[in-house]
């Protein structure tokens, strides 16, 4: 997108590995699984036994009248923010005018079960709190952040399920690139539920592996399905003239993005749709195929989606460049998955060093013929392009780059 150049100074975390974005790059890095099995419930019909919960957090650092309004989403949404904003050397509640882009599959599931619960027992609503509808509101996430950090920009809170999280990267990238914005806060967030399990298991989607440890396994020939997970990514996006202004530390530049749709089916991901939307972040990006040194699949370990975006894959870049998914390390965090995945490959594009699909020991020759990594692989140029798709047809693509002090003036008007 032509415009102002856009990079990110800030990234925070909330992911089934804890809290802050060092824990989650270090389990990623070491190859660890965050996955656990889930304790004794009540439902009937659901096969799918594990998923990526967020450990205890000490969330009472939000104050109380923050904290009223907050279902667990919106907490990990709120520490994942401050970490972004003070990784950036910015306060919690900044002087600048600021804008939010914070995408969730749906309100809270949990208060939405509750008040259910509640309403069909009692046929009444005396007994509700008046904050439950803050919780349950489709932009509770992205209006949340912006009370907690003072946000006084555009509130933005694309609900694209699991294509939320980056799809806000993408939309938050091209209200800077068009000057509408100088920052942005930008990511994604979900909480566990078991009624999300189990929409997946009613779709044939979910795994039925009791064992946490192997469970997801992307690109694999014995993989079973979707584990579902929770957690909350945010990065501050910014013009690369306000980063410059402040002095800032700048982490990455988003070269290019894209969001587009398959038309063809609801249910079922399309291979050409996938493709094109690749195809059209590299144009945005101005970039060839042979330019990007590593591809972040969206990968959930389900067969038609692995397949169909491996296909696209190929028929992109052919079979070299690298491919890996972290589906295996965190399980699928929902709207959170492209926020806290993007996280992760700028702090791989930035160490050199990338990490490979946890779990993949018999590649899907159906996947097309791709270059799994599965050892750690070390690439010290070249740029990373990451992919979320979804129900329902969304498509989105991100590109970044390293910044080098060579290339701040390049194309500077």
């Amino acid at each position: 997108m032509r415009g102002k150049r856009v990079v990110v100074t800030g990234m925070g975390a909330v992911s089934p590995f804890g809290e802050g974005v060092a824990a989650m790059y270090e389990g990623v890095r070491d190859n660890r699984c965050a996955l656990t099995t889930l304790p004794e419930y009540k439902l009937e019909g659901l096969s799918c036994r594990v998923a990526g919960l967020v450990p205890p957090l000490q969330e009472k650092r939000i104050p109380r009248e923050l904290r009223r309004s907050m279902s667990p989403m919106s907490i990990f949404s709120c520490l994942a923010a401050w970490e972004a904003l003070t990784s950036a050397g910015l306060s919690t509640r900044p002087e600048q005018r600021m804008g939010v882009a914070v995408g969730s599959t749906v309100g809270s599931p949990t208060m939405l079960h509750e008040f259910f619960e509640m309403f069909l027992r009692e046929h009444s609503v005396e007994s509700m709190r008046s904050t439950v509808f803050f919780k349950v509101m489709s932009h509770t996430v992205a209006a949340n952040v912006a009370l907690a950090c003072g946000c006084a920009g555009r509130t933005l809170a694309p609900a694209a399920a699991c294509a939320s999280g980056l799809m806000s990267l993408c939309l938050g990238y091209e209200a800077i690139a068009a000057g509408r914005e100088e920052m942005m806060l930008c990511g994604g967030a979900d909480e566990f539920h078991l009624l999300t399990s189990a929409t997946f298991d009613r779709l044939g989607a979910a795994s039925h592996i009791e064992d946490p440890d192997c469970a997801s396994r992307p690109f694999d020939a014995e993989r079973t399905g979707i584990v579902c997970g929770e957690g909350a990514g945010i990065l501050l996006l910014e013009s690369l003239e306000s980063a410059q202004a402040r002095n800032a530390s700048i982490l990455t530049e988003i070269r290019g993005a894209a969001i587009s749709s398959s038309p063809g089916s609801i249910a079922q991901p399309d291979a050409a749709a996938i493709a094109g939307c690749m195809r059209r972040t590299l144009d945005d990006a101005g970039v060839q195929p042979q330019d990007v040194a590593y591809v972040n699949a969206h990968a959930t370990a389900t067969e038609f989606g692995d397949i169909a975006e491996g296909q696209a894959i190929e028929a992109v870049f052919g079979s070299s460049v690298p491919v890996s998914s972290f589906k295996g390390h965190l399980g699928h965090t929902m709207a959170a998955s492209g926020a806290l995945e993007s996280i992760l490959c700028i702090e791989m594009l930035q160490s050199s060093t990338y990490f490979p699909t946890r779990g993949l020991r018999n590649p899907d020759a159906r996947c097309g013929n791709l270059n799994h990594m599965c050892e750690h692989l070390h690439k010290p140029s070249g740029l990373v392009l990451k992919n979320s798709f979804a129900l329902g047809g969304c498509n989105c693509t991100i590109i970044f780059d390293r910044l080098s002090e060579n290339s701040i003036n390049v194309g500077k008007e």
